[in-house]
């Protein structure tokens, strides 16, 4: 099983997949660390992606996703996933039994709020607001609120995990 944790920036998807694979015993693979450096400056000065700038990075990150279920090991994937597109490029030819999306969700106000307290190396927080209008809600995926502590964001992915008997 790929577990895919998804939302726009400062929303906690590293603090949540940590935790989770802790919990779990399962892979965790932050999708920031596969960014290129042009990517990354591109962020640092504001600038948001582009669909193409997102293609490459979106095919590795399928590709260490294929490799982890091909060795059948289960990993979490940390990554943004804003648009149907990059969805559809992360699981490509995987099958829907074998990848799920959660999508982490909070009020603007708790996300800006988190941004600006933290430290991100290339995230600048200017690029919040165009990454929630980037957003393109999934319908399949597992809708969990982070304005609770990480701990019980961790807690109701588990029960989604448990009722579909993949954990």
């Amino acid at each position: 099983m790929i577990l895919v944790l998804m939302g726009v920036s400062g929303i906690g998807k590293t603090t949540i997949g940590k935790l989770l694979a802790a919990r779990t015993g399962w892979v965790f693979e932050d999708a920031d660390d596969y960014h290129s450096d042009a990517n990354r400056k591109k962020m640092a000065s504001g600038t948001p992606l582009t669909d193409e700038d997102r293609l490459p990075w979106l095919r590795t990150l399928h590709d260490r996703m294929a490799e982890y279920i091909t060795q059948k090991q289960s990993a979490i994937l940390a990554c943004s996933a804003l648009r149907a597109m990059a969805r559809e490029e992360l699981s490509r030819g995987i099958a829907p039994d074998q990848m799920r999306f959660v999508l982490l969700h909070a009020p603007s106000a708790l996300i800006e709020q988190r941004i600006l307290a933290r430290k991100h190396e290339y995230m600048n927080p200017g690029l919040l607001p165009s990454q929630l209008a980037t957003l393109e809600e999934p319908e399949d995926a597992w809708r969990v609120s982070v304005e609770g502590t990480p701990e019980e964001t961790v807690a109701e992915i588990l029960q989604h995990l448990e009722s579909i008997s993949a954990f």
